[in-house]
C-alpha cells in the first residue's frame, strides 16, 4: 500500500507538470542557451529519485523518459524518444552481444556442463586449503570476466563447492565474487562494456569524442586510470591470500568464526539458495569436457585480445601511451564463440534442440538486463534533448574546482549506483553529463581521462555494494550466503578502495602527479600491507580465540 502511495504520488506530479507546461511560460526551451533550465535535469532527477525510494529501475527509467516528453512538449514519446533509442545502431549492436551473443553462450554452458567442468578439473588440481580454494574463486571471477552479472553466476556456481569443503566462509566467498564481477569487467574490458559506455559519450564532445570509434578507443585508454577497479582488486587478491592488515569487524569475524567452528554462516543467517542457477541441465549420455568451455573461451579472447595487442603496442613504443583509434572485433569475437560452442556441442553428439534450449534459456536469462539497457539509452537521448548537459555546465562551470572534479564524479556517482543498485543505470545519467561538463571546465584530455575513469569505478562501487543491485544480489544467492551479511561484510572494504583511488584523482588533478608514481604507489602499498599483515595475522586470531 506505501509503495502505491510514492507511484501515485510520482504520478500526480506529472500530472502537475502537464498542467504547468500547457498553462504557464514557466517550462519553454532558451533559444539562446539551448536547454529548459532547471527543467532539464528534472528527468535525472525524477529518474533518480524514483530508484532510490522505489528501488525499481524499469518503471523508474520509464517515468524519467516521460518527465522528459512532457517538459520538452514531446508527448508522443514513442516516436520521439523510445524508438530512435531502442532503434538506434547502438542499442543493436548491445541486444546482438549482450542478449543473443552473452545470454547464448552462457546459456550453452549450461547445457554442456563446461564451465563447471573446466573449473572443477583445475580446481581439483590446484585447490589444497582455504587459501588456494579462495584464490582459485578470484583467478575464476577473472576468467569470467565478460559481464558483471554472468561472472557472477558462472563463476561462483562453479567455485562453491570446491570453497565448502575447503571451509571458506560464504561472506568472504560472495565478497570475492561479487568483487572479481564489474571491477574485472572494466580493467579486461574484452566484453560489452566499452560498446555501452562509447554508446552514451560519443558526440557528446566532437573534438575528442566525435563517434564511437572514438569513444571505445578512448575507453581503453583510461583503463589505467581506473583507480578504484584496480585497488579493489588488490584488495580481493590480498583477502584471498589472507594478506590484508584490516578486513573490518565483520569479515574478520566469518573469518576467525569458520575457521574456529567450520560453520560457513553465523547461527542467525538466512542464506540464500537458488537451485535454477546452479543446477546444470545436461542431457543424459552427453559427456562433458574442457574443450565444452576451452573452445568458446579462447576464440573469444583471441579474437579480441590478439587484434587489440596487434595494434596498440606500436603506439606504446612510438608513443609510450595509445593516442589513436584501434579497430575492436568485439562482435566477431562473441558470434564466433557462440558458433564454437554449437558446434562443438553437435559435434559432441547433443541434439539441435537441446543446443537450441540451451541458447533460448541464457537470453531469457538476460532479457530484463537489456530492457534496462534500451531504456537508460533512451534517457540518454532525452537528457540531449533537453539541454541537460548545457544546463549544468553555465550553472556549474564557474563555480567548481578543476581540480576536485574526479573526486566529486567518483563520489556521485558511488551515490547514485548505490541508491539505484546499477553501474549501467548511472553511466546512462552520469556520462552524458559529466563529459561536457568537465571539458567545459578543463578542456584537456588527460583531465576528462580522469574525469571518466571516476565516473566508471565510482559506479561500480555502488554496483558492488547496493543491497538491490543485481551483482551483489546474485552473489549472495550463488554462494549461500546471507544477503545482508554480505553486504556489511563488503562496504568497508570497497569503501577503503573508493577513497584511496580518491586520492590518487586528486594528486592527479592537483599536483599532476605521474601515472607512473601513482603505479608505485600501489605496488609499495601492497608490499607494505602484505608485511603488516604478517605481524596482525597471529595477533588477532589469538586475541579472537581468547574472546
Amino acid at each position: 500500500m506505501r509503495r502505491n502511495l510514492k507511484w501515485l504520488s510520482f504520478l500526480i506530479a506529472i500530472v502537475i507538470i502537464i498542467l504547468v507546461r500547457e498553462n504557464t511560460r514557466l517550462i519553454q526551451l532558451n533559444e539562446g542557451t539551448q536547454d529548459f533550465g532547471f527543467w532539464s535535469v528534472v528527468p535525472a532527477l525524477l529518474t533518480l529519485t524514483l530508484c532510490f525510494v522505489t528501488r525499481e529501475v524499469v518503471p523508474s527509467l520509464f517515468l524519467g523518459i516521460v518527465a522528459g516528453g512532457v517538459i520538452s512538449g514531446e508527448y508522443n514519446i514513442i516516436k520521439t524518444f523510445l524508438i530512435p533509442g531502442i532503434g538506434s545502431k547502438t542499442y543493436g549492436e548491445i541486444l546482438l552481444i549482450y542478449l543473443w551473443c552473452l545470454g547464448g553462450l552462457t546459456g550453452l554452458w549450461t547445457k554442456t556442463g563446461g564451465a563447471q567442468y573446466f573449473a572443477n578439473w583445475v580446481g581439483a588440481r590446484v585447490v589444497k586449503d582455504r587459501r588456494s580454494a579462495k584464490l582459485f574463486a578470484a583467478l575464476m571471477g577473472t576468467v569470467f570476466h565478460q559481464g558483471g552479472t554472468i561472472s557472477t553466476v558462472l563463476a561462483g556456481s562453479t567455485v562453491k563447492p570446491l570453497c565448502d569443503r575447503n571451509k571458506v566462509s560464504h561472506e568472504e566467498l560472495s565478497y570475492i565474487i561479487d568483487s572479481t564481477a564489474s571491477p574485472v569487467a572494466t580493467l579486461l574490458p574484452f566484453n560489452i562494456w566499452p560498446i555501452y559506455v562509447a554508446g552514451l559519450v560519443a558526440a557528446t564532445i566532437p573534438s575528442i569524442l566525435p563517434d564511437e570509434s572514438a569513444a571505445i578507443s578512448f575507453f581503453y585508454r583510461a583503463v589505467l586510470y581506473n583507480f578504484y577497479a584496480i585497488v579493489a582488486i588488490v584488495f580481493t587478491y590480498a583477502l584471498s591470500l589472507e594478506r590484508l592488515p584490516w578486513y573490518g569487524k565483520r569479515m574478520k569475524r566469518a573469518m576467525i568464526r569458520v575457521q574456529t567452528t567450520g560453520k560457513l554462516d553465523h547461527i542467525k543467517a538466512t542464506p540464500l539458495s537458488s537451485k535454477e542457477l546452479t543446477e546444470l541441465r545436461v542431457p543424459r549420455g552427453y559427456k562433458t569436457g574442457n574443450i565444452d568451455f576451452l573452445f568458446p573461451i579462447l576464440t573469444l579472447l583471441s579474437i579480441t585480445i590478439i587484434p587489440f595487442l596487434i595494434q596498440v603496442i606500436p603506439q606504446l613504443v612510438k608513443y609510450g601511451g595509445i593516442k589513436e583509434t584501434f579497430k575492436l572485433y568485439v562482435f566477431e569475437a562473441f558470434m564466433l564463440a557462440v558458433l564454437v560452442s554449437v558446434g562443438t556441442a553437435l559435434y559432441k553428439g547433443m541434439a539441435l534442440k537441446k543446443v537450441m534450449e540451451g541458447i533460448i534459456d541464457g537470453c531469457r536469462g538476460v532479457t530484463l538486463g537489456a530492457i534496462i539497457l534500451g531504456l537508460a539509452i533512451t534517457l540518454k537521448g532525452v537528457s540531449q534533448h533537453l539541454g541537460t548537459a548545457n544546463y549544468l555546465i553555465r550553472t556549474t562551470s564557474e563555480v567548481l574546482v578543476p581540480w576536485l572534479l574526479p573526486a566529486l564524479f567518483l563520489g556521485l556517482a558511488m551515490f547514485m549506483a548505490f541508491a539505484t543498485g546499477t553501474s549501467w543505470g548511472t553511466y546512462a545519467v552520469v556520462f552524458p553529463i559529466a563529459m561536457p561538463l568537465a571539458w567545459a571546465i578543463n578542456p584537456d584530455p588527460h583531465f576528462l581521462t580522469l574525469c571518466f575513469a571516476a565516473v566508471l569505478g565510482g559506479s561500480v562501487y555502488g554496483d558492488n555494494c547496493s543491497p538491490i543491485s543485481d551483482t551483489t544480489i546474485l552473489s549472495s544467492l550463488v554462494c549461500g550466503a546471507d544477503h545482508m551479511d554480505h553486504v556489511v561484510t563488503q562496504i568497508p572494504l570497497a569503501t577503503v578502495a573508493a577513497i584511496i583511488s580518491a586520492v590518487f584523482f586528486t594528486g592527479m588533478a592537483l599536483f599532476k602527479v605521474p601515472l607512473l608514481v601513482i603505479y608505485l604507489i600501489i605496488i609499495i602499498g601492497t608490499v607494505t600491507m602484505v608485511f603488516l599483515s604478517k605481524r596482525a595475522k597471529n595477533h588477532d586470531l589469538d586475541r579472537e580465540q581468547r574472546m
